[in-house]
């Protein structure tokens, strides 16, 4: 597989600090302060930015999303679109982006995702797998589908809930170096992971995505005018993307995802080992998310995530490949669909330099990870420094 030439370059990034709930808040006027801060952080205005990336789930409308951010927004692109890939459409967005830089499509494109919390009626159901062969047999909802992800592995591999509640634990003390976290400022150890309620068999409460409200917004770009930006230019080095299923019933491997074949694609067109980058920002929805991607990624065989772990010397940005310094989604509150894209911007804070309390020490390549569904939808991402 041929390497990936860069083409074009992230020089802006905004990020909301999250919050329980947001009554009276619509998410629209959400995405307009994210996009404002991501738009000041590269120092362009809106009248710079001919292309838009948005995300379904926008709440004020099922349909013509684009042109109704667009519309609010004061904006007329050149290129829009929406990327609905779950979890992993905030990552799909950049190389979106990339591409449509590259095929001369536009110049600078505003990447942004987010939602309120309000309380919400539910939605009608639709017929699908995850309805007809799932849902009759108890499989509602992404926790019990992640638990039957997380038994499925320990019975293949014999990992205890110990070596699972070390990612929660450390994700947590990650947390505490990032005032913008939702739990900053309360740690949790294994023996607390462990001790909080059983939600679903094997997963406990604190191995678990807390849902709150916030955005993210990233601005991709030109070579050129990244290079002009206030901030050194984040790269996009490679980039791969795989969907497998919807429904857990329907997934092909219960051990392993999507993000196997998505990983090794963004490495090769990046020409980079997994174990030679510097900063893993891996998609964390629950425990098991992060113990199958680092299994996936070859930095370790099936099974030997914890030991890998421990090796690496923990999470944190003092470890030999630090993992979500940020507090990942399990620390820093998963934004809805702008969980995913929490790492993205975290990468290029860490690329960028000068990320007060857990900067890693020559950071100049992450690997990003996004995942949609369970464990279904795959998007991966190679960010570096140097071109």
């Amino acid at each position: 597989m041929r390497h990936l030439s860069p083409r074009a370059a992230i020089s802006g990034i905004g990020e909301l600090k999250p919050q329980r709930r947001t009554d009276g808040v619509a998410t629209m006027d959400l995405l307009m302060r994210v996009s404002a801060e991501a738009m000041a952080d590269a120092e362009i205005g809106p009248e710079e930015v001919d292309g838009l990336l948005v995300a379904p789930q926008v709440g004020e409308t099922p349909q013509h999303v684009p042109a109704t951010v667009a519309e609010y927004f004061g904006m007329q692109p050149e290129m829009s679109n929406l990327v609905d890939l779950g979890g992993a459409s905030g990552p799909g967005m950049i190389w979106r982006a990339a591409a449509a830089i590259a095929a001369g499509q536009c110049e600078t494109v505003l990447c942004v995702i987010g939602n309120h919390r309000n309380p919400t009626p539910p939605r009608s159901p639709n017929r699908n797998p995850a309805r007809e062969f799932d849902t009759p047999f108890g499989a509602s909802g992404a926790n019990t589908s992640y638990a039957l992800l997380m038994q499925a592995h320990m019975a293949a591999h014999g990992c205890t809930a110990e070596d699972y509640a070390q990612i929660a634990a450390g994700s947590r003390a990650n947390a505490q170096l990032n005032p913008m976290a939702i739990f900053f400022g309360q740690p949790a150890g294994v023996e607390e992971i462990l001790a909080s309620p059983m939600v679903a068999s094997p997963l406990h409460l604190l191995e678990i995505v807390m849902p709150v409200a916030g955005a993210d917004a990233v601005i991709v770009t030109t070579m050129e005018r990244a290079a002009r930006a206030p901030h050194k230019p984040v790269y996009l080095l490679g980039a791969g993307e795989k969907i497998t299923h919807r429904a857990v019933s329907q997934a092909p491997d219960l051990t392993s995802g999507p993000l196997r074949p998505a990983m090794a694609r963004a490495l090769s067109q990046a020409g980079i080992a997994a174990a030679d980058i510097d900063f893993l920002s891996f998609y964390d929805c629950y425990t098991i998310m992060v113990a199958t991607t680092i299994e996936d990624a070859g930095l370790c065989a099936p099974g030997g995530f914890a030991a890998w772990l421990r090796d690496n010397g923990g999470m944190g940005p003092g470890a030999r490949q630090p993992i979500n310094t940020h507090g990942g989604q399990l620390g820093f509150g998963q934004p809805d669909l702008a969980g995913g894209m929490t790492h993205v911007v975290e990468a290029v804070r860490q690329i960028r330099g000068g990320t007060e309390g857990r900067q890693i020490e020559g950071c100049d390549t992450a690997l990003v990870t996004g995942n949609g569904a369970t464990m279904s939808e795959a998007v991966a991402l190679v960010l570096g420094g140097t071109p």
